[in-house]
């Protein structure tokens, strides 16, 4: 009800005496080293309270779901455009505004990888700790051989899905300040306060105790605010100034900080009975999971978890990876990696389909699993199987008999 009468408190709408706005400038490069940052001219401006680099953050200067690899202030490297290098404190968004502007930033620039197949190539350059493949997962199930040898037709063909954006109406904001009783207090929309607790602790060298993550209402998230963007700015820069201080981030910068869905590859190769049983699926999935790890491991694993669909084949042959490169994160967003693969395997039912002059509904009923049915991972699936209940009533709702 808050939300549709405007009552709701965000982030954003929070005032504290004698705050301050905070910012950061990002990295312009997609792959590169930092040779100098200057921000003398900056630093001169009134208005501007304080202007800090990684060397001002007194704990660890990174952080990340699973792996803590995201920089709170970029050291050296930079891996996309986005990364940030620079954090200022202004009393007012216009001095903020003013003071980005005039910061000088030099590098020295490298050869980015932006396709995963490139990045997959042995002369690309090195984002991981020894190659680009953050994760690789392969199903084998049955004899994929004998399931094409079994086939009456056989439907190959690559797919792809793009990198996608959650568009949240509410853009990432957090305010910071800390308490008479030296705790630190984080007034935030995040869909993991105690993971953000963590975090902000290990950036600013607390113990967890003493920071309070206060979830405030959330204008959607969809999984991009399970990866943080402007927690640890806002604590180091309450830490460091003595002051509240407020960061809000423009439409442009929230889809420069926050990770995307995963672009996938996928190569599908799919083989059916003349009596109308798939009997074979062999797949490749490739997904871009951008310049850090986030989710990664995750949604490829799920992706080929689910790269059947609810469909029952007995022979299978899956590989799926994660692999590194120069474009913006991918991350946690609605279906993690098993909405990607549907536009493989379902294009892969339509077309057997018309091969096998059946109904596409039809072909998928003969298909479908069922209670006590085996997925591609060796699951047998005892409750709550509703794909056949689902595909039979669409069949009776448009007239087609089984």
């Amino acid at each position: 009800m808050g939300k549709v009468t405007g009552k709701a408190i965000y982030p954003a709408d929070l005032e504290f005496p004698k705050m301050l706005y905070v910012g950061v400038v990002r990295s312009s490069i997609p792959y590169g080293r930092v040779v100098d940052v200057d921000y003398s001219k900056a630093q001169k401006l009134p208005g501007v309270v304080g202007i800090y680099t990684w060397k001002d953050v007194p704990g660890e200067n990174n952080h990340g779901v699973i792996f803590k690899d995201l920089p709170v202030l970029v050291k050296e490297w930079v891996k996309r455009i986005g990364d940030p290098i620079v954090l200022i404190a202004a009393e007012s968004k216009v001095i903020l505004e003013q003071a980005k502007e005039i910061i000088e930033i030099k590098y020295e620039e490298h050869r980015g990888v932006f396709r995963v197949e490139d990045a997959l190539k042995e002369d690309a350059p090195i984002l991981g700790e020894k190659n680009n493949v953050l994760f690789d997962i392969h199903i084998k199930r049955g004899d994929i051989e004998k399931g094409f040898r079994e086939a009456c037709f056989i439907a190959e063909n690559n797919y792809s899905t793009q990198m996608v954006e959650h568009g949240f109406l509410q853009a990432e904001a957090a305010v910071a300040r800390l308490t008479e009783n030296e705790e630190m207090e984080i007034y935030v929309a995040t869909q993991y306060p105690h993971y953000d607790r963590e975090e902000v602790a290990r950036c600013i060298s607390f113990e967890e105790e003493r920071v309070k993550i206060i979830n405030t209402t959330i204008g959607a998230a969809f999984g991009a605010r399970e990866d943080m963007t402007l927690q640890c700015h806002v604590a180091l820069a309450a830490l460091l100034t003595g002051r509240p201080v407020k960061m809000v981030h423009s439409r442009e910068e929230s889809i420069l900080a926050h990770g995307k869905r995963h672009a996938l590859k996928m190569h599908y190769k799919t083989g059916v009975t003349k009596e109308g049983k798939l009997c074979a699926l062999q797949a490749t999935i490739l997904g871009d999971t951008g310049a850090y790890a986030s989710w990664g491991i995750n949604v490829l694993r799920k992706s080929a978890v689910h790269a059947a669909g609810p469909y029952e084949v007995s022979n299978v042959d899956v590989k799926s990876m994660a692999v590194y490169t120069n474009n913006t994160f991918s991350g946690a967003m609605r279906g993690f990696g098993a909405t990607q693969v549907a536009i493989a395997y379902e294009s892969q039912m339509d077309i057997l389909a018309q091969k096998l002059k059946l109904h596409p509904l039809k072909f998928r009923l003969m298909n479908t699993l069922k209670e006590n049915s085996i997925t591609i991972t060796g699951q047998r699936l005892k409750s709550s199987v509703g794909a056949q209940q689902c595909i039979e009533k669409l069949m009776e709702e448009e007239g087609i008999g089984q």
